[in-house]
């Protein structure tokens, strides 16, 4: 799965990827009943995204379920406020980037300046 700068951006390229899995279902018929997001800290700082749909409440995917049903129906259709989505991401649930493509809940520590980057984090 791709990660995106903006939880926009992966919310859009979620609702491509969920309808280009469903051929032949025109988008208003669409029926979502779950929608999954992660928060990626890179090493470098930065702050990446992912986020999926999905037609059934309860399946698997790559990233924390937060919404079901109506409201994440609601997310599908560009119906949503983006900062309160933010605001209810647990921040402990974010990960950070180890080694390039390594991702763990906590920030390394491994030399001066991890804990400087480790510190800004706690400061976000």
């Amino acid at each position: 799965m791709t990660m995106y700068d903006t939880l926009e951006e992966a919310i859009d390229a979620a609702r491509e990827e969920f309808l280009a899995n469903m051929p032949g279902l025109n988008e208003e018929d669409v029926s979502v009943q779950q929608f999954n997001m992660q928060k990626f800290v890179l090493q470098d700082g930065d702050i990446q995204w992912q986020a999926e749909f999905f037609a059934d409440e309860g399946e698997d995917g790559e990233c924390l379920p937060m919404l079901s049903g109506e409201a994440a129906q609601s997310v599908f259709d560009d119906d949503f406020d983006e900062i309160e989505l933010r605001q209810e991401w647990q921040e402990e649930n974010t990960l950070h980037e180890w080694d390039e493509g390594e991702f763990q809940l906590e920030p390394p520590l491994d030399d001066e300046e991890d804990h400087t980057s480790a510190d800004e984090w706690d400061e976000r």
